[in-house]
């Protein structure tokens, strides 16, 4: 995994801005994946990692426990597990979950990113 450089990305320092947000279909998602892997009290980890076309790409995984720096947020039992380096670029960002005909999957809202790939999995700040 590519480190992140800290000079490389904008900043979104409004404390008042939510750091994230899960729709009622994510947190419904999440719990039905985590029931369905005997994964019950893991917490998704919501991050950047370097990586893709366009520079970075979200961090959505599972895993057991937080990290000692991590701070964690809690949806309806669902926790999510961000490292505080992280939040001021993941501000005011909202994960949804759609199963449509053409597609089925997690997408991550980010009023910061600047510029997206074409193919929708990276970002740059």
């Amino acid at each position: 995994m590519e480190a992140i450089q800290e000079s490389q990305l904008s900043r979104n320092t409004n404390v008042d801005i939510p750091t994230v947000q899960l729709t009622d279909e994510a947190i419904t998602h999440i719990k039905a994946l985590l029931k369905d892997n005997n994964m019950e009290g893991y917490g998704l980890r919501f991050g950047l990692q370097g990586g893709g076309c366009s520079g970075y790409a979200y961090q959505l995984e599972f895993e057991e426990a937080s990290q000692p720096e991590d701070d964690v947020f809690e949806f309806d039992g669902v926790k999510v597990f961000m490292n505080p380096l992280h939040q001021e670029y993941l501000r005011g960002s909202s994960i949804t979950y759609a199963d449509t005909l053409l597609q089925a999957g997690f997408h991550v809202d980010n009023p910061n990113v600047k510029r997206k790939c074409g193919c929708g999995t990276s970002v740059d700040f």
